[in-house]
């Protein structure tokens, strides 16, 4: 059997300041990695705000090349704690085309390739078509020096087409990092739904396809009301679920924390023996699917 591993997720709060963000992450992930996480993630696009909110084309200067200088700086720190590292950044591909992707990096601080955001939201607050053309590197997995992962980032939690593709690969856990929160004027009447409904979709990711899931999101409140951006309440609630669902750790809502969490393959191994979802796939039947509907 694999050895076990140990995740961690980095909650973290941020500002309009890149290289403070950038400086800060590298503190919490010595911080995880002296309290043995071995595999650690940030949230998406941990480099600076949320800054989707609106549609501004000045804001594509946020943008890097990955591997780039962000990845330069983390591999570094990477390879200084011995831990591989899962980072949300902003991609510049070319001149008129971004990504919102994750570049993964292994203990040694070599890079081992990146995953590009699949699923582009269009909503309010969140204006990512806007920013990001759709990924098409599809759902890798990442061989690192303690397990074999994959990524979903954000809104492709809610698809689960993506997490069975990336569990079919291998992967021993799937990492979500995220940057959700509550509409301000929502909060009151739907919060808690939206956030109990963001917890259930992604247990049941881990419980259909018997494999630990660590989702890493954002938290504080990121907006301008006097510039008529209402701004979001970021809702933190980082967790870890093994491969039945069940949540073995979970951030709160508001502040800054690290979760280090072990994982044990095993666990897949005797989840899949005894619910064995994926040995009962009609595989032979799944073809319509691929329709975009199936109605009139």
């Amino acid at each position: 059997m694999p050895d076990k591993f140990a995740v961690g997720l980095i909650q973290m709060r941020c500002t309009k300041d890149a290289a403070e963000n950038l400086a800060r992450a590298v503190d919490k992930i010595r911080e995880a990695a002296k309290r043995g996480a071995q595999i650690i993630s940030m949230h998406e696009l941990f480099r600076g705000e949320y800054f989707c909110r609106t549609e501004d084309a000045a804001l594509f200067d946020l943008a890097e090349a990955v591997p780039g200088p962000t990845t330069d700086a983390l591999s570094k720190a990477a390879k200084e704690s011995n831990v591989a590292l899962v980072v949300s950044l902003f991609e510049r591909r070319a001149a008129g085309v971004y990504h919102n992707s994750c570049a993964v990096l292994d203990a040694d601080g070599s890079f081992l390739g990146k995953y590009r955001k699949m699923h582009i939201p269009d909503d309010p607050l969140y204006y990512e078509k806007f920013y990001f053309t759709p990924g098409d590197l599809g759902f890798p997995n990442f061989d690192t020096k303690y397990g074999r992962i994959g990524i979903q980032i954000c809104w492709d939690q809610w698809y689960p087409e993506g997490s069975r593709l990336t569990a079919l690969k291998g992967a021993q856990v799937i990492f979500y990092p995220t940057s959700i929160g509550w509409h301000p004027k929502e909060k009151a009447e739907f919060g808690a739904a939206q956030l109990d409904a963001w917890r259930t979709i992604q247990r049941s990711h881990a419980i259909a396809n018997g494999t630990f899931v660590a989702v890493v999101n954002r938290v504080g409140y990121e907006g301008n009301p006097a510039a008529g951006d209402p701004g979001i309440e970021f809702w933190g609630n980082s967790f870890v679920a093994d491969p039945f669902g069940q949540v073995v750790s979970q951030a709160g809502s508001e502040k800054e924390e690290i979760l280090v969490v072990e994982c044990d393959p095993t666990k897949s191994e005797d989840t899949r023996r005894n619910w064995p979802f994926l040995r009962d796939r009609r595989i032979d039947a799944y073809q319509p699917i691929l329709n975009r509907w199936l109605g009139e």
